[in-house]
């Protein structure tokens, strides 16, 4: 037997606890009133009244009267005569009214049971749509699909059902992140392989390679010297890839320790930007930065990578601007570190691939620079993001708490 609606069983049961006891009330006030009506007009007890007080009447008129005493035994039978018919019309009203009555209660509980109804169904829509669309809601966050927002979404029920679509509106926002960080966590894990392997092979192709260019060094020819030189620096070119690829496929290891932020940003920007040239560099450090918990060499190279790329967007002419504050991140203190460069800028479709592995704007470039520098945001618990409009310049955002989450 297919099971009804919840609607359905809310406006039966809302129905059967307001009609049920109006029912019985409604009959017991009937029956009442039925069996009081004939009780109170007291017929039966003016008749027995009447007839002794008839027989009375009679007796007393067999004996010798006087004028006063007779016109007192008239007036006394005409009243007595007159209480009868007021209670025998009294009885004939009260036998019509039972009718009536229960005519009226009939009615009362029909009017009753209309509005009863009307009730019902009102607040079993208040509350099964909401929880109809709740439901639906569940559906759609077990499929992987998003739920309607609050724009498109109408005010039904009562103020705690929107608070209940509040919630689960958060709830449906951070399963989906969880997903796409894990998918993303599974997807870089097995980038992170990929140049662990390649990192390795290329590792054991360079060692012989090595040893035979300083081979070749040492007894080649003079005329096949500008040839080895060659092979020199592409094999340094390929050890330099090499080291990329090991860097990208292992996370930061070993104990965190304290780092000054405003030390690192500092250094950061001496190394990387050039001291000559037509770039202008400023730096811009908050006094009284927190420390932060982590691993120095990967947020610094995290760092220098971003900068050398600002310096690269600038070719040669511009201006870049490094700046630390201090920030809040996820209800921690944390520290946002910006560069922002003058340069060319990136293109809009662009911009969202720029930390992907292996994606390159630079001729002969690996594609794992901003990759690097995202993972190790990342193993902090930070966040990145990157601005850029074309011809005007790039911001490169990265934000990190204070402490490690343990």
């Amino acid at each position: 037997m297919k099971q009804l609606r919840y609607r359905t069983r809310l406006i039966f049961i809302l129905s059967l606890f307001a009609i049920v006891p109006a029912a019985l009330l409604t009959l017991l006030w009937s029956g009442t009133v039925s069996s009081a009506l004939p009780l109170v007009s007291g017929r039966a007890a003016w008749e027995s009244v009447a007839a002794s007080g008839q027989r009375a009447i009679a007796g007393v008129r067999r004996a010798p009267l006087d004028n006063a005493q007779r016109q007192l035994v008239d007036a006394h039978e005409r009243e007595l005569r007159s209480s009868l018919e007021q209670a025998r019309r009294y009885n004939f009203l009260a036998g019509r009214s039972v009718r009536l009555v229960a005519f009226l209660a009939i009615v009362a509980l029909v009017v009753f049971g209309v509005a009863a109804s009307r009730v019902a169904g009102h607040l079993s829509r208040q509350m099964s749509r909401p929880l109809d669309e709740i439901v639906r809601w569940t559906t759609l966050i077990g499929r992987g699909r998003p739920v309607p927002d609050a724009s498109a979404t109408p005010t039904r029920g009562a103020p705690e059902f929107a608070i209940l679509r509040e919630r689960m509106r958060e709830m449906a926002n951070a399963i989906e992140s969880g997903r796409r960080r894990e998918a993303e966590a599974e997807r870089l894990k097995a980038y992170r392989e990929s140049a662990r392997r390649v990192a390795h092979e290329l590792k054991n192709l360079l060692t012989p390679i090595h040893f035979a260019i300083d081979r070749l060094r040492r007894d080649a020819p003079s005329e096949l010297r500008e040839t080895v030189d060659v092979l020199a620096v592409e094999s340094q070119r390929l050890d330099r890839i090499a080291k990329s690829f090991a860097e990208f496929g292992r996370l930061p290891q070993g104990p965190a320790s304290d780092i000054d932020v405003g030390e690192m940003v500092r250094y950061s920007a001496v190394s990387a930007v050039p001291p000559e040239g037509g770039i202008e560099l400023d730096v811009a450090v908050e006094e009284g930065l927190p420390l932060i918990t982590g691993y120095h060499d990967a947020l610094a190279g995290a760092l220098s990578n971003v900068v050398l790329n600002a310096v690269d967007a600038c070719d040669g002419d511009g201006r870049i601007t490094i700046t630390a504050a201090s920030a809040r991140h996820n209800g921690r203190d944390a520290v946002r570190i910006e560069v922002t460069d003058t340069g060319a800028g990136i293109e809009p479709d662009q911009l969202a691939r720029i930390w992907e592995p292996y994606v390159t704007q630079k001729p002969g470039g690996t594609g794992l620079g901003l990759a690097i520098a995202r993972q190790a945001v990342l193993a902090h618990d930070g966040t990145v993001e990157a601005l850029s409009t074309l011809g005007k310049g790039t911001v490169i955002r990265f934000t990190l708490p204070a402490e490690l989450a343990t």
